[in-house]
């Protein structure tokens, strides 16, 4: 038979004792006597509760960060991302010289190195661009000469444009360009080989300043 602790009085089963709490005393329960009457959920269900938003609220945070870098970051670069391979078939020729040093893309080495843009048959100085966004960043990238708007990275080296030692020349068709953002398209006859084609001309130089 329990008794109440909080009067004394006493009860002929726990259902009786647990209604008279609710209603005599229930500004005077405990934490545990409070579960117990079901005037509050247990540790379990409030943290389950809980949960929900929390998890929900963590979810938001973490796709607006996916989304800010992707606006903030990626888009203001302007990089383009190579697609729709096939979809353009375009030429044009190139000159990379630095310091004197030119690399011979007619070689194996150099040769078919990517499906979106590449040198074949032999042919050292036409290229082939064979999708869409291909910029001038991912061609040079794909013969590892790395490019900016204001530098050239050939061999392991860096030549910067503002290094008065220097000077450094990344254009095409005699326009100085932002070699993430261009897309290269070329002109779109297929030239014979040992000829010279009038798409778009690449160039890549670097030369000592006077």
């Amino acid at each position: 038979m329990p008794d109440c602790d909080y009067c004394a009085e006493s009860f002929g089963n726990e259902k009786a004792y647990h209604k008279h709490l609710k209603a005599e005393h229930e500004g005077e329960l405990g934490p545990i006597d409070r579960r117990r009457v079901g005037l509050e959920g247990n540790d379990e269900s409030t943290l389950s509760d809980a949960a929900g938003p929390i998890a929900l609220g963590a979810i938001v945070v973490f796709a607006a960060a996916i989304i800010g870098y992707l606006v903030f970051f990626a888009g203001s670069s302007g990089a383009t991302t190579p697609h729709n391979l096939g979809g353009v078939h375009g030429h044009g020729t190139i000159n990379v010289s630095v310091l004197g040093q030119s690399p011979d893309f007619s070689t194996d080495q150099y040769q078919l190195r990517d499906d979106y843009w590449h040198f074949e048959g032999g042919n050292g100085r036409i290229w082939h661009v064979h999708g869409e966004g291909v910029s001038l960043k991912y061609a040079m990238d794909t013969v590892g000469i790395g490019v900016t708007d204001d530098s050239i990275t050939f061999q392991g080296t860096t030549y910067e444009d503002s290094d008065p030692e220097y000077n450094v020349e990344v254009t095409v068709g005699g326009e100085d360009i932002d070699p993430s953002s261009y897309v290269l398209r070329g002109e779109s006859r297929s030239p014979s080989r040992g000829q010279t084609s009038t798409g778009s001309h690449i160039r890549v130089v670097v030369t000592r300043a006077n």
